[in-house]
């Protein structure tokens, strides 16, 4: 599909998806999120894509809902509002549940449903500026989708305080919550941020990120000892992939491996 609310390219593996609505701060509305699942559905079938990264053109990441879609969903029925809310979970789900390691690189506030949409990646880092919060209870939401995976990043406690505040917090207090991953100074957060790609990209297998973060989902939320027979049947199967022998066969004739 062509994209009209973002911008999609590929470049040395990486599938960057950035958010192209500046004017109105990155706000979510349904062609924005439609977009947005489109391009990590097209990034989760090319196999020249090892890593995605989620960007947003402007000073803002994403201010969440968009204000004109907040008007016309004053109007709907309740089937319209489930149907609107499982677009949304879905993306969550999508980046959640992504093969791909996805990165979200955060320039300016996310609040709302944009903190989730960063929340919710494997790694996020962020400029010292940039705030962070779940605004949804000051204005009669609830942060319905996103309670489910903040309390599983955060834990219930923090969850809890940051979700019935919704206050803004700074960058370096969402890191200190674990709800992002690191913080950086506007005027080195490229050059940052590039680093850490770069350490994922060629110092990691493609296999190894992809089977790792499946396994992780895997065993949240089953009993220890089915957890750990999963775990035995991962770790069995990669020793059989081609990618652990090269990375066994560089280890003991002491080779840097570049993947």
């Amino acid at each position: 599909m062509p994209f009209s609310s973002l911008l999609y390219e590929i470049s040395d593996r990486v599938a960057y998806i950035t958010l192209n609505r500046p004017e109105k701060r990155n706000a979510l509305h349904p062609q924005l999120v439609a977009e947005i699942k489109q391009a990590l559905t097209d990034a989760a079938h090319d196999d020249a894509v090892k890593l995605i990264v989620l960007k947003a053109n402007g000073p803002a990441f994403s201010a969440g809902a968009d204000l004109e879609y907040l008007q016309q969903i004053r109007h709907f029925n309740l089937e319209q509002h489930i149907q609107d809310t499982k677009d949304l979970c879905g993306l969550y789900e999508q980046i959640y549940f992504h093969n791909k390691v996805v990165i979200a690189w955060v320039q300016g506030h996310a609040i709302a449903g944009g903190c989730g949409l960063a929340a919710v990646c494997d790694f996020c880092y962020s400029t010292s500026e940039a705030k962070f919060g779940f605004t949804e209870v000051k204005i009669g939401f609830i942060p319905a989708i996103v309670s489910v995976f903040v309390s599983r990043k955060i834990g219930e406690g923090r969850a809890k305080a940051l979700l019935l505040s919704g206050e803004l917090i700074s960058a370096q207090q969402a890191e200190q919550l674990g709800l992002i991953d690191e913080v950086f100074p506007a005027n080195d957060f490229m050059e940052k941020v590039q680093q850490k790609l770069q350490n994922l990209l060629y110092g990691a297998s493609a296999f190894s990120l992809m089977q790792t973060k499946k396994l992780l989902h895997q065993v949240q939320d089953v009993p220890i000892r089915e957890a750990l027979e999963r775990a035995i049947m991962a770790n069995a199967e990669a020793r059989n992939h081609p990618d652990c022998r090269r990375g066994i066969d560089a280890f003991l004739n002491k080779q840097h491996i570049h993947w």
